[in-house]
């Protein structure tokens, strides 16, 4: 037994001694890949390094709002193209062939009354201070945007100042309701629409007072800004409140006795009122309007033109046969006061127009508005750009006004 294992062992020993060693071996590795683009890499590092250097801060602002623009712009666009592919007639004609046989029709017909000499009706009369002022429609939204508090601060206004100090021409300014969607005690600019829509603030919050409320602080959302001071209900008062967003002076413009206040005259429909909405305050080209009403007038709106000085005087007084309360809000357009009603949770009408130049109303004008949200807690126009603010249900809003 130990034998035939020491045999096994000496078998195994032999072997091992006689294998030959391990050779060495080579491998061609053929890769069908293409090489890594070292060069492309080092362009795109250089590129971006540039990048890096040349875009300023302004520039990414300014490139961060167009894109967001555009997504809003596309949406829109999209059920603008909806609507033609439903008026698609086949081989009929389309829309755009249907305007310009619109457009040949009335050469047509104005030929024929020339050679029949007949008398051509005049042109309608400018309806207010501007050359070109009969509103024909009001179109958008051309900016939906939430600003740099989504979903906070329900009541609110924005806008434009129509007569803006020197280097501030692209400035929009902001009050929010900060306090129990009544009072405000700030008010937020922002260096152009860009900076707003994205909620850069620059120079950010001039304070009326520190605390909120208090003497002389906001009460109500339909604020406006005219040369460079916001005019606003005072806090507590049937009174016209002047803030100088340079000096920090507050001024004021006490109304009428009678005028109601602290929510006793607000804008309504059906459904609810809009809490302190007594007094809209509203610009045009020719300067500060202020709407409101009186127990004298039995809740029929009153419209007065608020003259600059120190302190404001207040200029002249029209009344009107609009009762307040069946009016959700107003706007001033060259000299014209118009109004507004709730129609449902996505429709607004301008249904109402007072003429300061003729004195004439019509409740008929029939202009919608395409709302966002359901409620339009104030509205502005801003003759610079004719555009008309809107701020609804937090949301900021503009739309483009067309005139003829």
């Amino acid at each position: 037994m130990k034998l035939c294992v020491m045999v096994q062992l000496c078998a195994l020993l032999t072997l091992t001694q006689e294998a030959p060693g391990r050779e060495k071996c080579a491998c061609e590795l053929s890769s069908r890949e293409k090489l890594f683009p070292h060069e492309k890499l080092r362009i795109v590092k250089a590129n971006a390094s540039d990048c890096n250097s040349n875009i300023t801060p302004q520039k990414t602002v300014e490139l961060e709002s167009l894109l967001l623009g555009l997504e809003r712009r596309l949406a829109q666009l999209h059920k603008d193209v909806q609507v033609l592919e439903k008026e698609d007639d086949g081989e009929l004609y389309g829309v755009l062939s249907l305007y310009v046989i619109e457009n040949e029709m009335t050469e047509k017909l104005l030929k024929c009354n020339k050679d029949l000499n007949t008398t051509v009706a005049p042109t309608e009369p400018p309806q207010g201070t501007c050359p070109r002022s009969r509103l024909l429609n009001v179109t958008g939204p051309r900016v939906y945007t939430a600003g740099e508090y989504p979903g906070s601060y329900s009541y609110g206004a924005w806008g434009r100042d129509p007569r803006p100090e020197q280097g501030k021409e692209s400035w929009y300014w902001l009050v929010m309701m900060t306090s129990n969607n009544r009072y405000a005690h700030y008010v937020r600019l922002y260096s152009s629409l860009s900076a707003l829509i994205i909620g850069v603030s620059v120079p950010g919050n001039i304070q009326i007072h520190s605390s909120n409320p208090a003497t002389n602080t906001i009460q109500g959302p339909n604020n406006v800004l005219y040369g460079g001071a916001l005019y606003y209900n005072c806090y507590n008062q049937d009174a016209v409140c002047r803030f100088n967003l340079t000096t920090k002076a507050v001024t004021t413009l006490q109304l009428p006795k009678g005028t109601r206040y602290n929510s006793k005259g607000n804008f309504c429909h059906l459904e609810e009122c809009y809490p302190y909405t007594d007094l809209d305050l509203a610009t045009d080209d020719s300067g500060v309007w202020v709407i409101y009403t009186t127990n004298q007038d039995y809740g029929n709106l009153v419209l007065s033109k608020v003259e600059e000085g120190e302190p404001p005087k207040l200029g002249q007084t029209w009344r009107t046969s609009v009762y307040k309360q069946a009016v959700t809000n107003t706007f001033m357009a060259c000299g014209v006061l118009y109004a507004t009603r709730y129609i449902n949770r996505g429709m607004e009408e301008i249904f109402y127009s007072f003429n300061t130049v003729t004195g004439t109303e019509r409740f008929n004008i029939g202009i919608f508005i395409n709302k966002m949200s359901p409620n339009i807690q104030a509205l502005n126009y801003s003759p610079v750009d004719q555009m008309l603010h809107a701020y609804c249900d937090s949301n900021m809003v503009s739309y483009k006004m067309l005139f003829g």
